[in-house]
Parts: structure tokens; sequence; C-alpha cells
């Protein structure tokens, strides 16, 4: 299930490749722009994954789509010995390199370029994967669930937090016109990289989510698979796992 939204509509370069070049055109100042878009709340939805990954007391957690590290940072709370973070963007993975040695903990996390639909790990390797607003960004979602499900131990907690549409009034019209007109203004106004925050808008808005996205997990072959919308919808928390 390839994915017709790309970053830059004018480009010749697959999607993975546009996707790269997006986050390290953006990486200098995605951190601080991601929480005025947000508006913080993004913090507490993460903690929300780190509460539901820790019930599970793995040994070791890979976090795909890492990006500055935020999530991988927040998971070295569980009892997780060692945490990998996979990411396309070299410049995202640079700072998030910097982010960890600041809080000392390069013994606990590595961060790692790589694809998540090539991921380089053997099967059945980790107890817990989790992807953070990076799902959307798959070139393939099929293929890059596919390979997700074969790096997951046997009874492994797979954990996805992404944006997704409210379905009650005045909710999903709101979320819809802050989605296209206000969040590429922000992005406009705070970044070099115009087209970058127009397809975050576009992919938010577009992604399946919900049900289609549990039915998605299935298909491929996880089980329990299930939603938990956060703050009436504008983002939802998909838990899952492996037999």
């Amino acid at each position: 299930m390839k994915s017709n939204i790309n970053p830059y509509k004018d480009s010749n370069l697959g999607k993975k490749e546009q996707v790269a070049q997006m986050f390290d055109n953006i990486s200098g100042n995605y951190d601080g722009l991601n929480r005025v878009i947000s508006m913080g709340i993004d913090i507490s939805w993460r903690k929300k994954v780190l509460e539901i990954v820790a019930n599970t007391n793995p040994s070791n957690i890979l976090d795909i789509a890492t990006g500055t590290g935020d999530l991988a940072i927040l998971l070295s709370q569980s009892s997780a010995k060692k945490i990998i973070g996979l990411d396309i963007s070299a410049g995202m993975l640079e700072i998030g390199k910097k982010k960890v040695a600041e809080k000392k903990l390069e013994n606990k996390i590595e961060l790692v370029l790589g694809d998540s639909e090539k991921i380089p790990f053997p099967d059945n390797h980790f107890d817990a994967i989790t992807v953070s607003f990076g799902i959307r960004n798959f070139e393939d979602l099929e293929i890059g669930l596919s390979e997700i499900l074969r790096v997951l131990k046997p009874n492994g907690i797979f954990v996805i937090l992404e944006t997704s549409v409210p379905t009650k009034f005045p909710f999903k019209q709101g979320y819809q016109f802050y989605t296209k007109n206000i969040l590429p203004l922000i992005g406009n106004i705070f970044s070099k990289d115009k087209q970058a925050y127009a397809y975050l808008s576009e992919s938010a808005n577009k992604f399946p989510h919900g049900v289609a996205l549990t039915n998605i997990l299935q298909k491929v072959g996880f089980i329990d698979s299930k939603s938990l919308p956060q703050s009436l919808g504008i983002a939802s928390i998909y838990t899952a796992t492996k037999k």
C-alpha cells in the first residue's frame, strides 16, 4: 500500500528520499516548532506511550522514525536496558545524538540511520517497538508494518502514536481548519522549507486512522490491534502484538 502523498510534488525522487530530505531541511527548528504546532499536548501523548510500553517490562526497544530522539529518551525511564532509535534522516539523528549525550544516556540509547522498510535487525529481536508521528511517512505502509512484525518478538508489543481526524462536530471542522490553514502558515513563517509543513498537514488529514489502521495492522499479521483516541481524536495511540 504505497502512499501517493509526497513532500515535494515537483521532485523526481521517491517518497523515502523526499522524506529524508525534508526532515534534514527542517531538523534545526523541528523540536521547537513541533511544540508550537501541537501546543505542547504531544508531550502527554508520549508519556501515555511510555506507560503502555513500560507495563510490559521490555528489555530492548526499537523506536522507529525516532527523529531527534524525544520518545527514545522518554522510553529510557522504562526497564529497557537497550533502546535503538532508527531514522532515515541524518540531520534529525545528529540533533538527537546531542540530546542523548547531554542526558548521559549513550550507554542505553543508540541512534541508527536506517530504513523502516529494511530494518537492519534479525527476526524476533525486540520486546517492544514504537513509532511516534512517523508511520504516515512510510513509502509503503504494509511493507513497513511487515518489517516491524518480523523484528518484534512473539507476544511483544507494538505501539503507534499518530495524528488522526476527530469525527464529532465541531472538533472535526476545527481540526481540519487548523491543519489546512494554520499549520502550513506557522511552517511558512518559521521554517525555511514551506512545502514540508504543507505535506505534514496533508498527510495528517489523509492517513488512515481508527478502524482503518487497525484493519491494516491485522491484515499484515498483527493481533489484538486497538485504537485509543487522544484529546478528542486529534491523535490516536494504537497497540498490537504478535502471535
